[in-house]
């Protein structure tokens, strides 16, 4: 039990130098929390100790986890998570969603809004937005076309903009190992009864799907 009065223990997860910045100033501010870590994987959270009560986490880290994988390994440790994100990521929402995240805040929201939803989530309280309500209730909207992580890796790449050159030398294969896979996704996405016939197509699905965040 919380000794009456003792400061809720936060973890941050997050790999972009200016936000941890500023979420740690926030945090000073805050008489009732005590900002233990900033890191950049959950991995980092295992030498804490004690474990934070609430981490805070990035919904897409540069390291490519999931937010199951992460969430999973934020409550072996004892922990509840809040999903602090800054995109849309219907997919990835969906999938902290399921995971057992108690909430999303955006890192666009009010400072206050922000500390709010930290204080709400350390007491082990749901943060339910409508951006949250929205991913949630949209989970079966959209059949899964079924990609393997090659074809999800692909698609990002390729919808973002880059040329089927430009993808095989990120991946490291060949240009029409490319197209070969760029030709099952399209399959994929008809079969799924959601066609993207273009490129235009190929970026609304990945969209759709959270394979990107419309920033590109």
């Amino acid at each position: 039990m919380e000794a009456e009065g003792a400061k809720r223990r936060i973890a941050l997860v997050e790999d972009h130098a200016l936000i941890a910045a500023g979420f740690r100033d926030l945090m000073a501010s805050a008489d009732d929390l005590d900002l233990i870590a900033a890191v950049e994987t959950v991995d980092e959270l295992t030498a804490l100790d004690p474990a934070p009560e609430l981490v805070v986490l990035d919904l897409r880290l540069a390291d490519g986890s999931m937010p199951s994988a992460n969430i999973a390994a934020v409550h072996a440790l004892g922990a509840e998570v809040l999903i602090y994100t800054g995109g849309e990521d219907r997919r990835l929402i969906q999938d902290a969603a399921r995971a057992g995240a108690l909430g999303l805040i955006r890192k666009s929201a009010d400072p206050a809004t922000l500390l709010d939803a930290i204080r709400t989530a350390a007491a082990g309280g749901d943060v339910f937005g409508t951006d949250w309500a929205a991913a949630i209730d949209a989970d079966d909207a959209l059949p899964d076309a079924h990609l393997s992580a090659r074809e999800q890796e692909v698609l990002s790449l390729y919808a973002s903009g880059l040329t089927a050159v430009s993808v095989a030398r990120a991946i490291g294969v060949s240009r029409e190992t490319v197209a070969d896979y760029v030709s099952r996704i399209r399959r994929k996405y008809e079969d799924a009864g959601r066609p993207a016939y273009s490129r235009v197509d190929l970026y609304k699905r990945a969209l759709e799907d959270g394979l990107l965040d419309g920033s590109q």
